[in-house]
């Protein structure tokens, strides 16, 4: 619910968002960490809106619309994950080589694709936890953007270059359930 609040001079709008049964929100500085049953993100506030926690709520404040409204749509993704992580599951595919995965640290080693001998690499961005069973991959994060980001990282690694993508069509892909 957006409240509009003037001020001598400017409008400045105000937006209260709830926070859900076992979250919990802390401001400090120019960071934010949301903590709720299955895990916690931290932000860094990087809008032109304000952010205060007061009590049970997350209070938004600002001169735009679209700052406003932007500050709340990362805030609930936000809620929502540390409720319910976000998931992806990939699915490996391959027509002569068989690919193989491995996770050490905050980097995935993609072995063996079109038969390479060094293996690509992606960046696992953020706390995202990937699991690998068999030509199944299962991503996992609190933290939407940092599962889109690490899966976009993958994606980067198998460019195909210098051949004919509709020939070599080897990568992990996005299974929609």
């Amino acid at each position: 619910m957006v409240i509009l609040m003037k001020n001598s001079d400017s409008k400045e709008l105000k937006e209260v968002i709830p926070l859900p049964e076992n979250v919990t929100a802390e401001v400090n500085g120019n960071l934010i960490t949301i903590k709720g049953p299955k895990g916690s993100v931290t932000r860094h506030l990087k809008w032109r809106s304000r952010v205060a926690v007061e009590g049970k709520t997350i209070i938004i404040t600002s001169n735009s619309l679209m700052d406003l409204n932007t500050a709340k749509a990362h805030l609930t993704n936000n809620l929502k994950g540390v409720q319910e992580p976000f998931s992806k599951h990939l699915k490996i595919v391959h027509a002569h080589f068989p690919i193989t995965l491995e996770t050490k640290g905050n980097k995935i080693y993609i072995k063996n694709f079109l038969g390479e001998k060094k293996p690509r690499e992606a960046k696992i961005i953020g706390d995202v936890k990937i699991e690998v069973k068999g030509k199944d991959v299962f991503m996992r994060s609190c933290d939407i953007e940092a599962l889109g980001q690490t899966y976009a990282n993958i994606k980067s690694a198998l460019k195909i270059r210098q051949r004919d993508s509709r020939v070599f069509q080897d990568g992990i892909y996005e299974i929609e359930e």
